[in-house]
């Protein structure tokens, strides 16, 4: 996510322009009108939303502004990346630390708002969590009763959890009666290599590419996580913001006081730590001696991303294509049983290609990788 005052490409400017439009002309309206603005990890959705976020607060908070008055908010269901936008908020004249908020205890306070803003909205619940308070169907139905009008930045590539599984046909569902509007970001803008994202993206449909070689960006594979590890702390001198991250394939338990680890070869670091502060997890120092996982760095940008493979994520010689193993995914919270059914083998494995969508466009300068499987790592090593 980049700062309220960061240069909006010329795609950004447009749709920005379109979505205040969509706001000034349905904020007075009786049912929730949707704005849904869609794209791929690193598109700058985020950025373009924390840019109109702030255009209609300055409204909202000056005397005579097209919006003003009215009571607006930015909803994420991500503790890191509502983390972020506190730190856009201590930076910008017109927003406060309490315009951003997760969306269970916004439902449950039960206020009605003008706009509603929700980033990364494949987070949201589309089934009842006790655990978490949210006893209702699905968290975008009780959004859509309390705003006039709803921005939903949504990549359905980023579902990450059995609970906040989203398909086109829900949200469709979901929407329908409501006047939407529907605009797709296309420009890579975290990578600085097209080329390098394509080539993730048919990583994480399970195609393997010969690698590209672009002047600006680099992807190298490692035969073991200790060079790996070196890489990185090397770049994170050279440039800053480097850090090893890892797919939810090592054992952990959440709020315990010993660490758990992570085993990349010869490689043992501890994972990340349940963190406590307002500080995202990848902007304090120390964390470059943790590994990340989705729930410290979605989101957020890197300039070097060091990204092991777990033993869920292997290859296939006979078909030339990864596999995926959901019972060897340590992350089990993720395949936590609906009461609709819908937890197949395909969903399992879509999230966990999902993960590795994320973790893979972390970097904007530079990919390293290193599959725990030998047969991936070889099959990297040889492209």
């Amino acid at each position: 996510m980049l700062p309220e005052k960061a240069q909006l490409t010329c795609e950004q400017q447009t749709i920005q322009q379109q979505v205040l439009a969509f706001i000034a002309a349905h904020c007075r309206d009786s049912q929730a009108a949707v704005f849904v603005l869609e794209g791929d990890a690193g598109t700058g959705k985020s950025a373009l939303l924390s840019a109109v976020f702030s255009a209609v607060q300055k409204q909202a908070r000056t005397s005579g502004g097209k919006l003003a008055g009215t009571t607006n908010r930015l909803l994420v269901n991500h503790n890191e990346m509502l983390k972020i936008y506190w730190e856009v908020a201590s930076q910008a004249q017109w927003l406060h630390k309490a315009d951003f908020q997760k969306p269970t205890p916004f439902i449950n306070a039960g206020h009605k708002a003008d706009v509603v803003f929700i980033d990364e909205a494949q987070l949201l619940l589309s089934q009842p969590d006790p655990f978490n308070r949210f006893r209702q169907t699905n968290q975008l139905t009780e959004l859509l009763k309390l705003a006039h009008v709803v921005v939903l930045v949504l990549d359905l590539h980023q579902v990450t959890k059995l609970k906040s599984l989203w398909t086109p046909a829900m949200i469709k569902q979901t929407l329908a009666g409501h006047v939407v509007q529907r605009v797709q970001l296309t420009g890579q803008l975290r990578m600085q290599s097209p080329t390098v994202a394509a080539w993730v993206d048919a990583f994480a449909s399970g195609r393997l590419l010969p690698p590209p070689h672009p002047a600006n960006y680099q992807l190298r594979v490692f035969e073991d996580g200790v060079p790996l590890y070196d890489w990185i702390k090397e770049m994170n001198r050279q440039h800053g913001l480097a850090r090893v991250l890892a797919t939810a394939d090592f054992p952990f338990r959440v709020y315990t006081k010993d660490p758990w680890y992570v085993q990349a070869g010869k490689l043992r670091l501890p994972w990340d730590r349940v963190n406590f502060t307002d500080r995202p997890w990848a902007s304090q120092p120390q964390t470059i001696n943790e590994v990340g996982s989705i729930y410290t760095i979605q989101g957020f940008d890197l300039n070097y991303a060091g990204v092991i493979l777990g033993p869920s994520v292997d290859y296939e010689a006979k078909t030339d294509r990864i596999t995926i193993d959901p019972a060897r995914f340590e992350d089990q919270t993720a395949f936590r049983r609906r009461p609709d059914g819908t937890d197949s083998t395909a969903d399992r494995t879509a999230i966990i290609f999902h993960v590795i969508n994320i973790l893979l466009k972390r970097g904007r300068m530079g990919l390293g990788l290193y599959a725990v499987n030998a047969a991936l790592r070889q099959r990297l090593l040889a492209l």
